[in-house]
């Protein structure tokens, strides 16, 4: 909802808990919750900003009023949702399929046909390389600098510099190769090549029903 021209695909999972009724239901009502929710959200920001203009002293809010103009101005596309069954292999396909049709829809993505320089590719080959390599933990977390120092060992890339490489992880963060917290003053000199090491430890921390597991443990 804070990201200018973002587009949304709901995936709905579980789908072999159900009857096959009762998908095409779910699927209604959640899409119509969402149409209620970012109805409600238009509402809300309209009331605060009027809130804001009527005020005595409007012009100590002009930070917020901007603000808030500028969520009101953020275009969301929800696309229908996509129901599968993840113990399915061929659904899990569907999806990647459903995926990659709408990331190539110039309409919905007008940017997706952009050229990227060699160097993205180099880097990106290079950090494939050192994630698999032998020397590489299991968890897969590298200092950032360090990294960068790797990295200027390759071939072509001698001349890399930590701007660059910066960029460069911001893409590798976006595609889902790697990784990087950048905005979490803690961990953004910390960059993760083995995205599934997260996964596997997220599992272990949030679990469904986790309260009640622990309070059954005598």
């Amino acid at each position: 909802m804070r990201v200018p021209n973002s587009v949304v695909l709901p995936v709905g999972t579980h789908v072999d808990c159900c009857r096959e009724e009762e998908v095409e239901e779910k699927r209604r009502d959640i899409m119509a919750k969402i149409a209620a929710m970012l109805a409600e959200r238009k509402s809300n920001l309209a009331h605060f900003i009027d809130n804001l203009e009527g005020s005595e002293e409007p012009e100590f809010y002009v930070d917020q009023w901007e603000r808030l103009k500028e969520m009101e101005s953020c275009t969301l596309t929800i696309l229908n949702l996509v129901a599968v069954n993840c113990t399915d292999h061929c659904d899990i396909k569907k999806l990647e399929a459903t995926i990659l049709e709408h990331v190539k829809n110039e309409e919905l993505f007008p940017e997706v046909v952009r050229v990227l320089p060699p160097v993205y590719r180099r880097v990106e080959a290079a950090i494939v390389d050192i994630a698999q390599s032998e020397e590489m933990a299991d968890h897969g977390m590298m200092d950032l600098q360090y990294l960068l120092s790797k990295l200027s060992q390759c071939e072509h890339l001698a001349n890399l510099g930590r701007e660059l490489l910066q960029d460069i992880l911001r893409y590798l963060h976006r595609i889902g190769l790697v990784v990087w917290y950048e905005e979490i003053k803690h961990l953004e000199s910390t960059v993760f090549l083995q995205p599934t090491f997260l996964i596997t430890m997220f599992k272990l921390l949030v679990r469904y029903r986790l309260v009640q597991q622990l309070e059954s443990i005598s």
